[in-house]
Formats: C-alpha cells, structure tokens, sequence
C-alpha cells in the first residue's frame, strides 16, 4: 500500500528528481527561456514578449511585454498596441501560444523519444 503511495506521487511530478519525464519536460522548457513568446487570450487580445518562466497552474509570465488589440474605430492602423513590462497571463484565460524559434531549435523540441 505505501509503495503504490510512493508511485502515484513520484507520477504526479514530486520534486524527488527521479521522474525521467518530468526532467524531459523541464529541459525542453529551458529551452523556451527568454525567446520571444505571443499569447492569446479569450477577450481577443494578444500579448508579445520574453517568455520568462510559468508555475505548476500554467499561468505565463512574459517580460517587456506589449498588447495588442483590434480598434473597432477607422483608423489608420486596425491594431492598437501599448508597453506593459512584466505581467502575468492565467491560464484560465489563455487560448493560444507560441514561440519564436530557428528551424533547428524547433526540430530539436519535437524530437521523439524512443
């Protein structure tokens, strides 16, 4: 009983260092680190800046970050944009993401394991 204890929580991502899967995932999140990064969310804005990191609940922290919106007003340019800095994307509200990478930084991430 108290092995399959160990088992499911070593399966569920436990900071013990011995899941091979997870240490995969954290590597091939390191290599995001600081690339350029836009995320769109549900409202229809979008925001662009250097990925800097995300937590356990999937929300995204983006570095000198600039929104993006559409103006339903005629003027000459149909996207209205404005610097934020450093925020903090949910993901409850995120619906899109991606990352800005050279042709061989992509192909190194969809490697498969075999």
């Amino acid at each position: 009983m108290e092995q399959e204890a160990e088992k499911s929580s070593i399966g569920m991502g436990s900071s013990g260092g011995s899941d091979t899967d997870g240490s995969e995932v954290v590597s091939q999140v390191r290599k995001m680190l600081f690339h350029r990064m836009l995320v769109g969310i549900q409202d229809g804005r979008f925001f662009l800046g250097n990925f800097h990191c995300f937590d356990k609940q999937g929300n995204i922290i983006l570095q000198d970050a600039v929104e993006y919106r559409s103006t339903r007003r005629s003027s000459p340019s149909p996207m209205e944009q404005r610097g934020l800095g450093l925020i903090l994307i949910p993901s409850s509200c995120r619906i899109s993401c991606h990352v800005d990478f050279s042709i061989d930084e992509q192909m190194s991430l969809l490697k498969i394991k075999q």
